[in-house]
């Protein structure tokens, strides 16, 4: 195992260096940057290529064998019909005119009434065992279905950006054999993604749902329990960013619960991993608390390069979205923005869009 601090891929700076180097830099420029934003203002048309549609507001319209009752669903239906994902790319045409990019999750891969395409993973939900189906991007089946994707990508003209997944699980696990499932499963997505021409792919960090927390029956608080899921993350990822690197697809770490809540866990282990092909997809929403909001996303934005998730949730009273935008754009972000509208009173189609009224005036 690799020691704390040190590194894999040596032809890729400490990040921590960058930032020294960074930082003396802008105290020079700081004066300067106001005016050279204002001197250069984005066309209409390169501020829709900064967008990314995404399915996960409207996973509703899609047919899954393991949907719950939903009357969110049902109405969502009604109102807009059913697709599958091989729609998607004319779905985002037709609703988001102008956006070209897509954010995919994994979840609604596959054709539904092919078992062919699938594999069944065993899963903890709430202290209790679930099976479900995951598509397994290395079947034949999996493979000819994600090569008629990528038909209608070339047809549209409408982009893979980015894929969310779920499916690579257990990468911080204590179990070893947990993790080498995880990293077998990704290495096969990263093809996948590779396939349809994605530039980044999620990958959750694994371990508890709730990180532990310092404890202190005597002397100063420590935590000893979190460093073994640490040094297990950085190990699944670096493997992970080294497949990434040889196939062109980076490996996101996104704010997604468990160790990833905490933006610090996050620099944390891409510190460690230290890879080009690992870096971070923050969510402006999935923080713990309000005060992470913000901060949350400034704390990652020097490792954020590819995309991030752009969202309302009604979880947090209000969400300033151009209070993010603007995060990012001070921090140096140019990649893609996915509209990842989570709850509140629009449904996903008009949550969306409203995000994209307002990611495009803050931009």
């Amino acid at each position: 195992m690799t020691e704390p601090g040190s590194s894999s891929a040596s032809h890729w700076p400490l990040r921590r260096d960058l930032f020294k180097a960074v930082g003396a830099a802008a105290l020079g420029a700081a004066a300067a940057a106001p005016a050279a934003a204002d001197a250069v203002r984005p066309t209409e048309k390169q501020k829709l290529d900064r967008l990314a549609s995404n399915t996960y507001p409207i996973r509703w319209l899609f047919p899954r064998r393991s949907s719950r009752p939903s009357p969110t669903g049902d109405e969502m239906k009604k109102k807009y019909g059913t697709i599958t994902l091989l729609d998607f790319p004319q779905f985002t045409r037709d609703t988001f005119p102008g956006v070209r990019h897509m954010d995919l999750w994994s979840s609604l891969f596959g054709d539904q009434e092919d078992d062919s395409m699938y594999e069944e993973q065993h899963v903890v939900y709430g202290g209790r065992e679930r099976t479900i189906r995951e598509f397994d991007p290395a079947t034949d089946s999996g493979k000819k279905w994600l090569d008629k994707l990528g038909d209608r990508i070339a047809s549209t003209g409408v982009r893979c950006h980015h894929i969310s997944n779920n499916a690579p699980r257990g990468a911080a696990d204590l179990d070893p054999e947990a993790r080498k499932r995880c990293v077998e499963t990704a290495k096969r997505w990263l093809d996948g993604a590779a396939r349809i021409g994605a530039k980044s792919m999620r990958v959750n960090t694994g371990g508890p749902r709730i990180a532990p927390a310092a404890t202190a029956e005597t002397g100063y608080p420590r935590n000893e329990e979190i460093e073994q899921f640490f040094a297990n993350a950085v190990s699944s990822f670096r493997q992970m960013a080294e497949y990434g690197e040889s196939v062109g697809v980076k490996v996101t770490i996104e704010n997604h619960w468990g160790l990833s809540a905490n933006p610090m866990h996050i620099r944390i282990i891409l510190d460690e991993v230290n890879h080009p092909y690992c870096e971070a997809s923050p969510d402006f929403c999935n923080w713990e608390h309000k005060y992470m909001l913000y901060h949350g996303l400034s704390a990652l934005t020097p490792y954020t390069h590819t995309t991030v998730h752009a969202k309302y949730w009604d979880r947090w009273d209000s969400v300033d979205i151009a209070r993010c935008v603007e995060i990012l754009h001070h921090g140096g972000f140019r990649g893609k923005i996915a509209l990842e509208y989570e709850h509140g009173p629009w449904d996903g189609v008009e949550g969306a869009q409203r995000l994209m009224k307002d990611v495009l005036a803050a931009l």
